[in-house]
């Protein structure tokens, strides 16, 4: 079985201040949405779930905004963000996209237990 060696969370939503503002603008309107957001922050500040769930986890785990993704990532998530990718020894792998966020409802801990069941019906192991 393939080992995960780390976790890459893609935001629906681009970095830095121009992309940050149209999505806090679009999330006030209705227009925008992130599953992942929700589940990482409260407000503009991280969840301290968020924070005490990564480290019950034991593997590296990187939060990216669409435009900050790698090449290889993005061509696996495409357009459908959030995502969650698997970094293992024989490259990345889609753990979840934005149908498997559904039912998370922001909580970090249902969350991690979605992911663990994705990565276990991925045919992956935990290092």
């Amino acid at each position: 079985m393939t080992v995960v060696r780390g976790l890459v969370g893609i935001f629906n939503g681009d970095g830095g201040i121009r992309g940050e503002l149209a999505y806090a603008l679009g999330k006030l309107r209705g227009t925008a949405e992130c599953a992942l957001c929700d589940i990482t922050h409260r407000g503009i500040r991280t969840n301290p779930q968020w924070k005490d769930v990564m480290c019950k986890l034991a593997v590296p785990f990187e939060l990216v905004h669409r435009d900050e993704r790698s090449a290889e990532i993005a061509q696996l998530t495409a357009e459908a963000t959030p995502a969650l990718v698997a970094a293992t020894d024989d490259g990345h792998h889609l753990i979840m996209g934005p149908a498997d966020f559904a039912g998370v409802d922001g909580e970090a801990a249902e969350f991690v237990r979605v992911l663990r069941k994705r990565v276990t019906e991925a045919g992956l192991r935990w290092a």
